[in-house]
């Protein structure tokens, strides 16, 4: 008996003492990536291989990311951007074997002038935790572009609207730079880019807008490589509402104009147009700036002396190479509707300062930013598509071929 009792208490001895030896082995490997049964025992950096390394500068968008384990599994990886006291998560996965974590799609793509941590959380055979936390910055691009566009946010605009982008550098990869631009619409149309040469991007329907369409201008350009080394900056979204529906018919020969509003004729206005030699351009132009007085010097626009007015009343841009429709005071009453007497502009009768019960006072306060004016029957050529928001004198088979995502 007494032989007995020695041999359990010895028994109950030996499990104490490799009970504490193991607690003893666990607190002292409990936070690495080795195992009892492993040797030596892994520090962090070896247990969880991060790219780029902890520290790392000027690190390129396209960069290899990368967060491996030699062994064991990746219990969770988090990869966040931080600015301005924001952080914005990159997104990933983890492989089916949990050996890696790499970036997932677009939505992983690192960002230029960013800093980012990593944290990584790591468990080895024996299911000992070993966490990792490093940081990195990435490249500051010496070139930047950027893209004016128009129109303003939350603006109201009439139906023959044209989104237009001018960017301040010339843009090579025209695919990226379209892609990263996405107009959409309530209710949904297709809309396609047009590029006009590498610095300008335009986006309209088939047709014009319906009246009521709200419209969302998705511009995604930041990072994006428009050029080599040359890096977009903006990341935001814009909209705007379509109004009523008011297109313009000005017949040059016959020296009016018509107005309809929501396919209904509202008026006819008596005009005067580009005098010969001068004619007005014909085709299909849209109202891009409005102003109330402003100052129109022939020189700037190649006429030379011929005219300096430093206060035309109610004037609406038409082209950029200065076409405008505006209020005109200084010509004989009675030229209008019966006689071409302007440099290539649609005068309407007005007064010095500009009336609100003459003719171009009228239509100034009914009209909006993107309502169309055509002008037919004069002999001068069509207008370029380029020449102000001249896009709707393309057909939408040509217009599509400007795209560069076709």
């Amino acid at each position: 008996m007494n032989h007995v009792a020695k041999r359990a208490v010895a028994s109950s001895a030996t499990v104490l003492t490799w009970a504490g030896l193991l607690a003893v082995l666990a607190v002292l490997s409990g936070c690495t990536a080795g195992s009892i049964f492993s040797g030596k025992a892994r520090s962090p950096q070896e247990a969880i291989l991060i790219t780029p390394r902890d520290g790392a500068k000027n690190i390129g968008p396209d960069d290899r990311m990368e967060v491996k384990v030699p062994d064991g599994r990746l219990e969770s990886v988090e990869v966040t951007r931080i600015e301005d006291a924001q952080r914005q998560t990159v997104q990933g996965r983890i492989a089916y074997d949990g050996l890696s974590w790499t970036p997932r799609g677009k939505t992983g793509r690192l960002r230029l002038a960013s800093e980012y941590s990593v944290d990584a959380v790591a468990l080895d055979g024996a299911g000992h935790r070993t966490v990792r936390h490093t940081t990195f910055t990435t490249a500051v691009p010496e070139h930047r572009f950027i893209g004016y566009f128009k129109p303003e946010n939350r603006s109201t605009v009439g139906t023959g609207m044209i989104v237009s982008f001018n960017f301040n550098r010339p843009v090579r990869n025209r695919a990226a730079v379209q892609k990263a631009i996405s107009v959409t619409s309530v209710p949904a149309v297709e809309v396609v880019g047009h590029w006009f040469g590498d610095n300008r991007l335009d986006f309209r329907p088939a047709a014009y807008w319906a009246p009521g369409t709200e419209v969302a201008v998705r511009v995604g350009l930041r990072d994006v490589e428009g050029a080599p080394h040359v890096y977009g900056t903006q990341d935001k979204t814009v909209t705007f509402r379509v109004g009523r529906s008011q297109t313009s018919l000005v017949d040059a020969a016959a020296h009016t104009m018509e107005v309809h509003r929501d396919g209904r004729p509202v008026s006819t206005v008596p005009i005067t147009a580009g005098y010969p030699g001068m004619d007005t351009y014909n085709g299909k132009m849209v109202v891009s700036e409005m102003y109330g007085v402003t100052r129109m010097d022939g020189r700037t626009v190649g006429f030379g002396g011929e005219y300096d007015i430093e206060d035309v009343p109610h004037a609406l841009r038409l082209t950029d190479s200065g076409t405008f429709l505006h209020g005109n005071y200084w010509s004989d009453e009675g030229v209008f509707g019966s006689a071409n007497v302007s440099h290539g502009c649609v005068g309407l009768l007005d007064v010095r300062g500009g009336g609100s019960d003459t003719p171009a006072g009228w239509f100034f306060d009914r009209t909006l930013i993107g309502d169309v004016i055509e002008v037919v029957n004069s002999r001068e050529k069509q207008v370029a598509p380029d020449n102000g928001l001249g896009g709707w004198n393309l057909n939408w088979t040509r217009w599509k071929a400007g795209s560069a995502l076709r």
